[in-house]
């Protein structure tokens, strides 16, 4: 059987379903929970969580590097090349950070993630304009992404 073009039509509600709005925010609460944590315990079980903090940190990275390229392979035409980059970027930068942390070097492994979360705080928007999101979702990651990034900066202050 040969493989044939396909065509998707997509319907989106108008407004974000509430598993669209937990699976949004609730994996912010660990960054927000292990930073304050972190910061108000200064002693081997804030370190413990600081680094557990770190690994969730890698995990949601590298989630959102899956996301990306799945949403792209909706798109017209198949993931691009940019979405193809970005996707292996951002799996790249937590997976790096991911090493860093697992040999004790929380700090760069901080500036990785900072600098991949970054990144979504930047590419999401533009994504968003580009139709490559359903509309719902478009409002939520601008709000989202800024939780992660304050919390690894929050942790990144208490290691320096």
């Amino acid at each position: 059987m040969k493989d044939a073009d396909r065509t998707i039509r997509l319907t989106a509600p108008g407004g974000a379903p509430w598993s669209s709005r937990v699976f949004t925010y609730g994996p912010m609460l660990p960054f927000a929970a292990g930073t304050a944590a972190a910061w108000w315990l200064r002693d081997d079980l804030g370190d413990a969580i600081l680094y557990l903090t770190l690994l969730w940190a890698c995990a949601i990275l590298m989630f959102l590097s899956g996301v990306r390229h799945g949403v792209g392979g909706r798109t017209e035409g198949g993931p691009t090349f940019v979405v193809i980059a970005t996707t292996l970027g951002l799996f790249g930068l937590g997976f790096l950070a991911l090493v860093m942390a697992a040999l004790g070097q929380s700090v760069p492994a901080l500036v990785l993630l900072i600098g991949g979360f970054t990144g979504v705080a930047i590419l999401d928007p533009v994504t968003a304009r580009r139709g490559e999101a359903p509309p719902f979702l478009r409002p939520l990651p601008p709000l989202q992404i800024p939780i992660a990034i304050l919390s690894l900066v929050g942790l990144l202050a208490l290691k320096l």
